[in-house]
């Protein structure tokens, strides 16, 4: 199979060689000519450190590299995509088939990225997700994704070209309730960074990954996911590593957050794209919209664009009024 993979990232880049590893026709796509002649002449990304890329790794920065491809995986930061897809959506043949990898939620629109990526390129879309640091793949640590769409034999496809001994490849009809998952776990994640910076103990991590999940479902529902995809890979799975790595990046920057820092300052410490602080805003606009209740979700946005502290939204989340745990209590 002849595979493209859009945006020369960490995880781009671990895509390209978990393709690669399967024996397909790989080409890693950086957006300029610069990082694409270094990154071919020094087989490195300075993003994977440790990792040598094959000589048969293919590497460029024209958008031409698309074509005659079967597979077009997108894995651009979420407010590229749109951008990327721009650029290449000219040269994609008739019978490619789209993977959005990119987990996030366009601003303006509310658009999930494999909305951005159909959209532009008027190709079908396999939404890839899950638990998956980039540095662990492309060491070959197994690991575990999910391929979603309602086309079982598109889901199946990315399947097949993804499967191996390290990587093992899960399918389900569930697209929305797999993007949204894998979106909305960085904002949790970048809110239990903020509680590690705050000094706090495991508990209360706990306790926010638990009732984060909760918001993340319920915000998925009402939107039309279903329920037990939050249960699984795409949901509790990603929001589980996302929370707790040391390869986080929004974990890391929330850390940075509970230790006194801006947001943006944070970001540029971490040094890389911090995507729950672009979907803290999204999420937080879409709750209203839904009439979803999501405190936490809320106390993210509070604190990256309401300039409240920390502290202040901490205090707010362990004084809200008594809740019975489940919305559907069983008591008779």
């Amino acid at each position: 199979m002849k595979a493209a993979v859009v945006g020369s990232g960490a995880w781009g880049t671990a895509l390209a060689l978990c393709l690669q590893k399967n024996g397909h026709d790989v080409t890693l796509w950086c957006h300029n000519s610069q990082k694409a002649e270094k990154i071919s002449k020094n087989r490195k990304n300075p993003r994977l450190p440790g990792v040598s890329l094959p000589e048969t790794l293919k590497i460029s920065a024209d958008p031409r590299c698309v074509a005659d491809c079967d597979l077009v995986i997108i894995s651009s930061p979420s407010f590229a995509v749109r951008e990327v897809c721009e650029k290449i959506a000219l040269y994609l043949p008739a019978k490619a088939v789209m993977v959005s990898a990119t987990k996030g939620i366009e601003p303006d629109t509310k658009l999930r990225m494999s909305q951005i990526v159909q959209s532009v390129t008027d190709r079908p879309v396999v939404v890839l997700t899950g638990p998956s640091h980039a540095e662990e793949v492309a060491a070959g640590i197994p690991t575990g994704c999910l391929a979603a769409s309602p086309n079982r034999e598109l889901a199946g496809m990315v399947q097949d070209a993804f499967m191996s001994d390290t990587f093992r490849i899960y399918t389900s009809p569930d697209d929305l309730g797999a993007e949204l998952g894998g979106a909305l776990k960085n904002i949790i994640a970048l809110c239990a960074g903020v509680t590690d910076g705050l000094g706090y103990g495991d508990n209360i991590k706990a306790m926010l990954m638990t009732r984060g999940l909760t918001e993340m479902a319920r915000l998925g529902v009402s939107l039309g996911a279903e329920k037990d995809t939050f249960a699984g890979l795409a949901g509790v799975g990603d929001l589980i590593v996302t929370c707790t790595s040391q390869h986080s990046r929004n974990r890391a920057a929330g850390v940075l957050i509970g230790q006194g820092y801006s947001a943006e300052e944070a970001m540029e410490k971490v040094g890389a794209v911090v995507e729950g602080y672009y979907a803290a805003r999204s999420a937080y606009e879409l709750s209203l919209q839904q009439g979803v209740d999501m405190p936490i979700v809320r106390a993210a946005y509070d604190v990256l664009y309401g300039n409240k502290t920390p502290s202040q939204v901490m205090e707010i989340l362990m004084n809200r009024s008594r809740k019975a745990e489940s919305e559907v209590a069983g008591w008779l």
